[in-house]
């Protein structure tokens, strides 16, 4: 199959979706209101909360939530074939996550900006709100470890990537302090400076490691991982526009440059997509997901179609910056499937790869040895690139090898696949980093407002120091797991606990859609609700009998149990509220008539 046509076709499908599905729920379902005042105004204090212009806050709103998801996820997902992955993430995309994403933004919204535990607390009873918590708190640090691992094997030992990626955040800092201070207002010029300065850390990138700096910017995995935490721990404290705002839309607009440019290379390289539409690998024994297509193809693809962590984002920094209700669509919805199309986008990048080459890639060479096959063009693409590209699983490496390989195509650019490669591995960490400031800042809503309830000074939010506090021991606890584990470790339990999160989110907004009145639309939740609840609690138990017990990870097993528990529970006492809920509106209807 041509590259261009699953291009048009996917950005149609997600052009249309938002046309009509996110338009529809917006209007009649959610009745979004711009005269309605919200929590960024109402609660203004230059730190949370603050009213922020829309398209800075879909810049950071975006950078917060596309994560490793649609850069990893559809890449290993294609150890399937394209077709599956495609048609996940178009649908999944359009009815699943963008509906999650919207329908969590509008509750925070519509509650002061709270948290998604906060929101059940208040909406199914205290009882569920400290389940929530538990569950959500515990979920967000494994998957805060897990995004920070992509990150780590990224920029390990890379002076180059350490530099670009660091040069942003005193980047940021500047265009915060330029736009708050220098030239308010000014968005647009301070942009302009933000990417030219981005750029040029790109440009100065390679040049560093051939200098004296090199050594003081080359880590090993131990000490990227605390640099990690830290960098976590300073995006947390530190005041909303300051670094997390500017540098999460700076950077924003450099991932939607390179996408772009990535949609141009296929358009006049026009691959055709050398991996077949099905593989034999759909039934199991795939050397790079371990299981079947169901439910294995949602658990791995995760943020490009549906991601309970946005629940996390949706209602932790970005309800707090809206400063109008009808934002709540674009920001919600819009960013969602943009994260749909990029996903695409890096599905479409690996499976134009030779499929042995791709196999190569993504197998430990002894794995890769028992297919029985030959890699094409992987030696020449090595020596093009100057590193050995076989054995490196992940996706990441592939993902960079797939972009590389339509760039280098381009009539005058056959000389830069070395650039390339490393610029596209450098994209990545810095794509998926920005998950990690938002993620760190979330936690510490989170556990200020968990410990709020048991000791009352905790729950003062301009306290520096609960400020400091909740962001050290949120740091910690996911900069821990980092800093101790590793992608067998915490890879696996990252995808589940992810999907988990999205099916509470659900449940939680099924609730709001029924306490507003709109029972009648209520299915546009619980349909995908009970849809990744099956794939969730399917993956578990096969990865509990079939993964985790075989190998001895036990720690892996309580934890996936736990998970599962906490699922089951919240999932049941929701639908007990909603019962109850609608025989309420019953009565009160028939009371009405009389």
């Amino acid at each position: 199959m041509n590259s261009i046509v699953l291009v048009i076709i996917g950005a149609l499908v997600l052009i249309l979706g938002y046309r009509f599905y996110g338009s529809f729920i917006a209007a009649k379902v959610l009745v979004l209101d711009e005269t309605r005042e919200v929590p960024s105004k109402k609660f203004e204090d230059g730190h949370d909360y603050v009213p922020t212009n829309k398209w800075i806050l879909l810049g950071h709103h975006f950078a917060a939530i596309a994560g490793a998801g649609p850069l990893i996820g559809p890449v290993l997902a294609a150890q399937f074939g394209y077709l599956p992955g495609t048609l996940w993430i178009l649908i999944g995309g359009v009815f699943a996550g963008a509906v999650h994403d919207m329908v969590i933004l509008f509750a925070s919204v519509r509650q002061d900006g709270e948290s998604i535990a906060e929101i059940a607390r208040k909406n199914l009873g205290k009882r569920m709100g400290f389940i929530t918590s538990i569950a959500v708190i515990f979920i967000l640090i494994i998957s805060m470890a897990g995004l920070g691992l992509p990150v780590v094997n990224s920029l390990y030992n890379s002076p180059w990537g350490t530099f670009t990626v660091g040069f942003t955040i005193p980047v940021a800092i500047f265009i915060g302090i330029y736009l708050r201070f220098i030239r308010p207002g000014k968005i647009a010029e301070g942009t302009i400076i933000g990417m030219a300065l981005i750029l040029l850390g790109v440009i100065l990138g390679p040049y560093i490691q051939h200098t004296a700096l090199a050594p003081y910017l080359t880590f090993n995995v131990k000490q990227m991982s605390i640099i990690l935490a830290v960098y976590g721990f300073c995006a947390a404290v530190l005041p909303v526009w300051l670094l997390l705002l500017p540098r999460d839309y700076l950077s924003t607009y450099m991932k939607l440059g390179v996408i772009a440019l990535l949609v141009i290379g296929i358009i006049l390289v026009r691959p055709e997509l050398q991996m077949p539409a099905l593989t034999k690998f759909i039934g199991g024994g795939g050397p790079i997901v371990p299981g079947k297509v169901f439910p294995f193809l949602f658990i791995t693809i995760a943020c490009g179609a549906l991601s309970g962590f946005h629940s996390l984002i949706g209602s932790g920094t970005t309800p707090k910056l809206i400063s109008n209700e009808k934002d709540i669509l674009p920001i919600g919805f819009g960013s969602m499937l943009i994260e749909s199309f990029i996903a695409l986008m890096a599905l479409i990048a690996a499976t134009c790869l030779p499929t042995a080459d791709y196999f190569a890639i993504n197998s430990a060479p002894a794995v890769f040895e028992k297919l029985g096959m030959l890699p094409k063009e992987l030696p020449m693409l090595s020596q093009m690139v100057g590193e050995n590209l076989a054995g490196r699983p992940g996706g990441a490496v592939s993902l960079a090898v797939g972009m590389s390989y339509v760039f280098y195509k381009i009539p005058g650019l056959e000389g830069l696949m070395s650039y390339w490669y490393h610029f596209c591995i450098m994209f990545e960490a810095l794509f998926i980093l920005t998950t990690i400031d938002a993620g760190t800042r979330v936690g510490r809503y989170l556990l200020q407002d968990l410990f709020g309830k048991i000791y009352k000074p905790f729950a003062k939010k301009n306290s520096w120091l609960n400020i400091i506090f909740f962001s050290v021991l949120m740091s910690f606890t996911w900069g821990y797991l980092l800093y101790t584990g590793n992608i067998s470790t915490i890879w696996p339990l990252f995808g589940t606990a992810n999907q988990m999160l999205a099916a509470i989110a659900f449940a939680i907004g099924t609730t709001i859609i029924i306490k507003m009145g709109k029972q009648r639309y209520a299915m546009i939740t619980i349909i995908p609700m009970i849809a990744i609840s099956i794939i969730t609690i399917t993956a578990s138990f096969s990865n509990i009998f079939g993964n985790y017990i075989p190998k001895g990870e036990m720690l892996l097993v309580i934890l996936s149990i736990i998970l599962l528990i906490l699922l089951v529970t919240i999932v049941y006492e929701s639908v007990k509220v909603w019962i109850k809920d609608l025989k309420n509106i019953k009565t009160s209807d028939k009371d009405t008539v009389v």
